[in-house]
C-alpha cells in the first residue's frame, strides 16, 4: 500500500458518520421497481444517486433512460488513458417490505442497532453499492485523483431479473468500455472468512400444465373413469428424479464442466455440516446428490426445484372434483458451460415423454440466464485476494455462488473482460427477508478493501 491509499483510507473511517447518514438517505427511498405504484420512488432513488455522485466531482453522471426504470451512468477517467478502467456494476431497486412481513421495525426507515443497520437495501444491494462510491471519494478528497479510471453502471430492475440492462449494454458498448467489471452483491459466510466468487449459476425456468377434463368433474361421478391431472402431475414430477437424488432428464449434466479437485478443496473450506445446515434451515435431514458435499450441492452443481404447485381445490372445507387442469413452476439453477435454452428443450422434450395419453402437457419457458465461471488464478482475482489481505484484514476464499446475476454472464460476453464479484455482505444478513442488515464494520471494511483493490489493478491489469 503507498501513502496514497492510506491516507484515502483514513479518510473513510473519519468520515464513517457522514457515509452512514448518507447510506440512510438511500435506504429511506421506497425504490421497489416490481411495483408500478412506487415507480416515482425508483425514479427519485435515481435520481438521488446521481446528484450525489455529481457532487462528489465525477467527470460524468447521467440518468439514463431504458424501456423499464432508468440507468444511473457516472465515470471518472482523471487517471488517464495509460491507466486501466473499472466498471463497477450495481442496482438501486429493492424487494418488496411491510411491517406485516414480521419486520421489528419500519424497513424504510434505517435502524441502527447492535452494530447493524437495518432496513430494505441494507445489503441488497444499496449498502454494498454505496462502498465503491464512497472508496472513490476518500481518494478524491484525500489525493484529488484515484489510481484507476472508474464508470459506474447502476440499474433499478435487477430485482425483476434485469429485462432491460442487456439491450441498454449493448446500445452504449462503447461508453462502458472497460478493463474489469467490479460487482459486490453477495455474501461472505464469517466476517473473518471474506469469499471471492469466481462463478454464478444461471437459470431456467419453466412452467406445466397438465389438463384433463373440460371442466371440473364430480368426483362421484367421474372418480376412477378420469385420470386426474393432479395426479398425472404428481406422476411426472416424481419421474424427473433418479434414486440417488440426481436429475433424470437425459442429457442434462452433458455440458456441466467437472469440479476440479482444486475447486473441491476450496469449497471444502466453506462447506457446512450437516447439524450446520439442519439449523440454518430448520429441515430434519439433509437430502442431495451423496456424490457431492453439501456446499457443492448449494453452489457448484445444477439443480431443479419445485417452486409452485396448484390444482383443484384449497379453500375451507370438501369440495369432491376431479380438477380439470394442474400445474407447477420449475426453475434449474444452472452452471458452466450449460445453456439454459438448452436446458428448456431437454426438459420439455423430457416431460412431454412422461405424458401418458390421458391429459395433454404444456411447458413453458419463463425466465432464462447464464451461468458464468471465470478462472480464479487470473490477475484481477489476484489483485482482489491482495485487496482482502491488506484492506479486509483476512486471507480471502475462492469459492462459487448458488445465486444469479444475469449481468455477469452478459458483461463477460459481450464485453469481453473479466469480472470480479467482491461481496461485503454476511450470509445471515437477510436479504429478500424481513429485518435486513448490513453490518457497519462490513460497510467500513468493504470500502478499505475497495480502496486498496483499485490501487491493486493499477498496478496489474495494463501489464496482463
Amino acid at each position: 500500500m503507498t501513502q496514497v491509499s492510506d491516507a484515502a483510507r483514513a479518510y473513510s473511517r473519519a468520515n464513517s458518520d457522514k457515509f452512514l447518514d448518507e447510506l440512510k438517505a438511500m435506504l429511506r427511498i421506497p425504490s421497489l421497481s416490481g411495483d408500478p405504484a412506487h415507480a416515482g420512488d425508483v425514479r427519485r432513488m435515481a435520481e438521488w444517486l446521481a446528484e450525489h455522485m455529481a457532487g462528489l466531482g465525477l467527470d460524468q453522471v447521467e440518468v439514463m433512460e431504458t424501456a423499464g426504470h432508468p440507468v444511473v451512468y457516472g465515470q471518472w477517467l482523471g487517471a488517464g488513458p495509460d491507466k486501466p478502467t473499472v466498471l463497477v456494476y450495481g442496482h438501486y431497486d429493492v424487494v418488496p417490505a411491510e411491517l406485516a412481513d414480521g419486520w421489528d421495525s419500519d424497513p424504510f426507515e434505517p435502524l441502527v442497532r447492535d452494530g447493524k443497520i437495518y432496513a430494505r437495501g441494507a445489503t441488497d444491494d444499496k449498502g454494498q453499492l454505496f462502498v465503491h462510491v464512497k472508496a472513490l471519494e476518500s481518494y478524491l478528497q484525500t489525493s484529488g485523483a484515484a489510481p484507476v479510471n472508474l464508470k459506474f453502471l447502476i440499474e433499478g430492475e435487477e430485482e425483476v431479473s434485469s429485462p432491460n440492462l442487456k439491450p441498454f449494454i449493448v446500445e452504449h458498448l462503447e461508453l462502458l468500455q472497460a478493463d474489469v467489471a467490479v460487482i459486490s452483491d453477495t455474501s461472505m459466510r464469517t466476517i473473518e472468512e471474506p469469499a471471492i466468487l469466481h462463478s454464478l449459476r444461471g437459470m431456467t425456468y419453466i412452467e406445466v400444465e397438465v389438463r384433463g377434463p373440460r371442466d371440473d368433474l364430480h368426483s362421484g361421478l367421474w372418480g376412477g373413469a378420469v385420470h386426474n391431472p393432479a395426479l398425472a402431475l404428481s406422476q411426472i414430477l416424481a419421474r424427473m428424479f433418479n434414486d440417488d437424488n440426481s436429475i433424470a432428464v437425459p442429457g442434462f449434466y452433458d455440458d456441466v464442466v467437472p469440479l476440479t479437485e482444486a475447486e473441491r478443496e476450496m469449497i471444502a473450506k466453506t462447506d457446512l455440516s450437516e447439524a450446520q445446515y439442519k439449523a440454518s434451515t430448520g429441515v430434519p435431514a439433509v437430502w442431495g446428490d451423496a456424490a457431492y458435499n453439501i456446499r457443492e450441492r448449494i453452489a457448484a452443481r445444477p439443480t431443479l426445484d419445485v417452486n409452485g404447485l396448484w390444482s383443484g381445490w384449497s379453500g375451507p372445507g370438501p369440495k369432491t372434483i376431479v380438477p380439470a387442469k394442474a400445474g407447477c413452476k420449475l426453475s434449474c439453477r444452472l452452471v458452466g458451460n450449460q445453456d439454459p435454452h438448452k436446458i428448456f428443450q431437454q426438459l420439455k422434450a423430457y416431460i412431454e415423454s412422461l405424458a401418458p395419453p390421458t391429459v395433454t402437457v404444456e411447458v413453458r419457458l419463463l425466465t432464462t440466464g447464464k451461468p458464468a465461471l471465470f478462472p480464479f488464478d487470473s490477475p484481477a482475482m489476484q489483485a482482489a485476494e491482495r485487496a482482502y489481505v491488506a484492506g479486509w484484514g483476512a486471507q480471502p476464499i475462492f469459492t462459487r455462488g448458488g445465486g444469479s446475476i444475469p449481468v455477469v454472464a452478459d458483461i463477460a460476453d459481450l464485453m469481453g473482460i473479466p469480472v470480479v464479484l467482491m461481496g461485503f455482505g454476511l450470509a445471515d444478513d437477510g436479504l429478500h427477508s424481513p429485518n435486513e442488515r448490513f453490518s457497519l464494520e462490513m460497510f467500513q471494511r468493504g470500502i478499505e478493501t475497495t480502496i486498496v483493490y483499485l490501487e491493486e489493478l493499477a498496478n496489474v491489469i495494463r501489464n496482463t
